[in-house]
């Protein structure tokens, strides 16, 4: 009551104040109107007892969203559904579940040792006029806390920290994770929006589902769990807190299973960055930048990507692409095409991913998968930025019962021992085996599946040992032509020479 007394008295006091304002403004000539304005406007303050401190969506250049802005929404969502009068309300998760926060314009209170405090949501239009199909990109959102000057220091040192630490651990509690995949330059508007666009992450593929050998999964798990925790020790260590990983092997392994598998075990969102709509270094730091912390950052067959060698064969790909296009129009187009694309270099890569802007931000996994690894530059992939190598390969015999398990939900059946014999004769990847395990209709039996596996085994070791025995054909047959090759030369040399001793001799002879 007494608070409320003192707002009642503060807005009668301001009230006459402005009214004087208006009325003498009005009589002073204009030369004096400036220093009445200014001489004014510090009485105000000074009668004024609140302070207010605004926190803006975003700050500094509009490289990064203000991760405070975001805090202090999660942290008033419950005390706006409580208060205020007026609500926005999004849909979020499964579709079906609505969470409400204050509209703009709105106020609600809260309070902190005893001490209360006022939070309004606040939005600007811009002062030019905008584009009617980009909405809302050009707005400046921001809060505004207003707390008596007294108590000042009590909530500067306790009160924004306390609601940063509530806001951040609410978000993580109720977050909808995201899968990102980052936008063509020409969709940006400004640094603020549009770098990233998301969906919901829903993939189902956990490390209990996952098919490969037992020990390497209880490897990677353990190996990711200390990631995690390990905060304060890589302050320690002074590193950024960040790990990455390379993992490789044929199509069909299961690389981005393990990908997801990997989210959903830390509970960390995805960015899929597809280097190739990257214009240039620059783009890409503004991109990793504009991650959030935990959360795995990943290139997918990076070995195809794009051109990483940067400078490295410069100077034999220039010749050789002078004489291309002086022999081929086509070509010199083709090229002129490839100046326009991408301009990533492998040092800008290395740069956002292990030099200084590395460690701005925390929290993160990077993934590069491939499936060619001997292509890759050793610089990208040396432990320190691949810090952890993976390899994941064909079949083996625990894939395939995790696979029999998920699929077929039996634990063994007498077909076991003859497929996992041929498991161990025959390359099948992860792909193939759980495309012939599961059941094609309602009427599909157990064994009907195992069966049909073991004779996409058969058929499979069949055809690999038509092709060594093809490999060895040809192999032979060119051995043997160029023994014929060799012999032919070695009897046309041994016939020139006789021909030239028997010349010499009749030569000698007649003389």
């Amino acid at each position: 009551m007494a608070m409320m007394g003192e707002m009642l008295n503060l807005g009668s006091m301001m009230g006459t104040l402005m009214l004087v304002y208006t009325v003498f403004k009005q009589f002073l000539p204009p030369h004096l109107q400036i220093y009445f304005e200014k001489y004014f406007n510090k009485i105000v303050r000074f009668l004024y007892p609140y302070v207010e401190i605004t926190f803006d969506e975003y700050t500094g250049e509009f490289m990064k969203r203000n991760e405070a802005y975001s805090a202090i929404k999660t942290y008033l969502r419950d005390k706006s559904t409580a208060s205020a009068k007026r609500l926005k309300a999004n849909v979020v998760k499964d579709s079906q579940s609505v969470v409400l926060t204050m509209d703009y314009n709105e106020e609600v209170t809260d309070e902190f040792q005893g001490v209360k405090v006022w939070w309004s949501a606040n939005k600007t239009l811009p002062s030019t006029q905008r584009i009617a199909w980009f909405p809302d990109d050009d707005e400046k959102r921001s809060y505004t806390l207003t707390v008596h000057k007294r108590h000042r220091d009590l909530i500067t040192k306790s009160y924004i920290s306390h609601v940063l630490k509530e806001g951040k651990a609410i978000a993580t509690k109720i977050r909808q994770r995201k899968l990102y995949s980052n936008n063509p330059s020409e969709n940006w508007h400004g640094f603020r929006k549009s770098k990233w666009s998301n969906v919901p992450f829903e993939h189902p593929a956990t490390f209990d589902t996952l098919a490969m050998d037992a020990n390497l999964k209880e490897e990677i798990k353990n190996d990711l769990i200390k990631f995690s925790t390990a905060k304060d020790y890589y302050t320690r260590i002074g590193k950024a807190w960040k790990r990455g990983y390379l993992l490789y092997g044929p199509p069909g392994t299961g690389k981005s299973s393990m990908i997801a598998a990997m989210a959903n075990l830390l509970d960390y969102d995805v960015y899929d960055l597809e280097l190739t709509a990257v214009k240039e270094n620059a783009e890409l730091r503004r991109l990793l930048l504009d991650t959030s912390s935990k959360s795995i950052v990943v290139i997918e067959d990076i070995d195809c990507s794009i051109d990483l060698t940067g400078q490295r064969d410069k100077k034999k790909t220039e010749k050789e692409g002078k004489d291309e296009e002086q022999s081929d129009p086509i070509m010199k187009k083709v090229r002129e095409d490839e100046k326009k694309e991408s301009k990533v270099t492998l040092s800008g890569l290395l740069n956002c991913i292990d030099g200084l802007w590395s460690s701005c931000g925390g929290e993160r996994i990077i993934v590069f998968t491939t499936n060619y690894v001997e292509k890759l530059d050793p610089a990208l992939i040396r432990r320190g930025r691949m810090d952890k190598h993976i390899e994941l390969s064909y079949c083996c015999v625990d894939a395939f019962r995790v696979f029999a398990k998920n699929y077929l939900e039996i634990d063994s059946h007498s077909l076991f021992a003859e497929i996992e014999t041929l498991l161990g004769e025959t390359k099948m990847t992860p792909a193939d085996v759980a495309e012939n395990l599961m059941p094609k209709s309602d009427n599909d039996q157990v064994e009907t599946c195992l069966k049909r596996l073991i004779e996409a085994l058969k058929e499979a070791k069949k055809k690999a040992e038509d092709e060594a025995r093809l490999m060895a054909e040809k192999e032979e047959e060119k051995q043997k032509q160029k023994s014929e090759k060799e012999g032919k030369e070695v009897k046309e040399n041994g016939v020139v020479t006789a021909a030239e001793e028997v010349k010499e001799n009749g030569v000698t002879n007649n003389h």
